[in-house]
């Protein structure tokens, strides 16, 4: 375990940097000024050129690069150039955000996928399996993009259930945790069919039902126990994506997180914040990951022995 522990700092670490230094030099590709952004078109020469120096955008990129990482190294996400704070309070506040609307679309994607999932399984070939298969492939299919604003104009204009945007207001999370768990559900659903027809067919089983086990203890607990570790996979993967893959829903709806954060910044060439918001979701896709080997261990003896 010790060993694990240690395989995945060094994990974290090496991609943090490599992650570190693509985000860097690629921000500071991009066409823009973040100066000319903040003083404005009608500004003097003078005054850009203050505030470069001021900000410090004025050293060679080089300089700029090691000052960056010798910040990382004492843990410092360095100063925002649009807002003036230190960028971790901004990631402090938009970060638990995020977090809370990727679990809530993890919540929602495993309560449609398991029944959807084990109806399948246990009807294989027959119409409810037909049916729950084509429910998740439309699922799947359609973008977040377009999902988003038609759950809006259903739910939040035409039947005035639900807040527009925003997270002030209750089960104002609702719909982006819908949006966002729907795509992930069809995966789980599908995924959880499949592994359940393979467990279904092992002697084990077989077993459990010549004992007169109920279906119950059969499927509910022999089968589908065994069959999670590729659930687990996707579970584990898909958080990780939900992270960095909420900002087109955060931007959608409104939604005060590190998403929404991020294309903020990346509008304003705020190049602390981007560094600091991707390099966030990184490392916690990175540990996210390192968490679902975790979780093999705890499902599967023969993993844990072999670690």
């Amino acid at each position: 375990m010790s060993g694990f522990i240690v395989r995945l700092l060094a994990s974290v670490i090496f991609v943090s940097w490599i992650v570190g230094t693509m985000v860097f030099f690629l921000i500071h590709l991009v066409p823009g000024d973040p100066v000319a952004v903040m003083l404005g078109d009608w500004a003097s020469p003078a005054d850009e050129s203050a505030l470069r120096a001021q900000l410090g955008l004025d050293k060679p990129i080089f300089e700029q690069y090691i000052s960056y990482l010798l910040a990382l190294l004492q843990f410092d996400l360095g100063q925002s150039l649009f807002f003036q704070q230190p960028v971790a309070e901004l990631v402090a506040e938009r970060f638990p955000m995020t977090l809370q609307l990727a679990i809530m679309a993890m919540l929602v994607a495993v309560l449609i996928a398991f029944p959807l999932g084990l109806w399948a399984a246990l009807r294989a070939g027959k119409w409810p399996d037909n049916l729950s298969m084509t429910i998740s492939l439309i699922g799947v299919s359609i973008p977040n993009f377009w999902l988003g604003p038609m759950l809006i104009l259903l739910f939040s204009i035409a039947l005035a259930w639900l807040p527009v945007s925003g997270a002030e207001q209750p089960f104002a999370w609702v719909l982006p945790a819908v949006t966002l768990g729907t795509a992930l559900a069809a995966i789980l659903a599908r995924m959880l069919r499949a592994s359940l027809l393979e467990v279904m067919h092992e002697d084990y089983i077989r077993t459990a039902q010549a004992k007169g086990l109920s279906s119950m203890m059969v499927y509910g607990k022999h089968a589908l126990l065994n069959a999670l570790l590729p659930v687990v996979t996707i579970l584990g993967l898909q958080l990780g994506t939900l992270l960095g893959g909420a900002v087109i829903t955060e931007v959608v709806f409104d939604w005060p997180g590190l998403g929404q954060l991020l294309v903020e910044s990346i509008q304003r060439r705020d190049y602390p914040v981007v560094q600091a918001c991707i390099l966030i979701i990184s490392v916690a896709y990175i540990s996210i990951n390192g968490l679902t080997e975790l979780a093999y261990a705890w499902l599967d003896p023969r993993i844990r022995m072999a670690q």
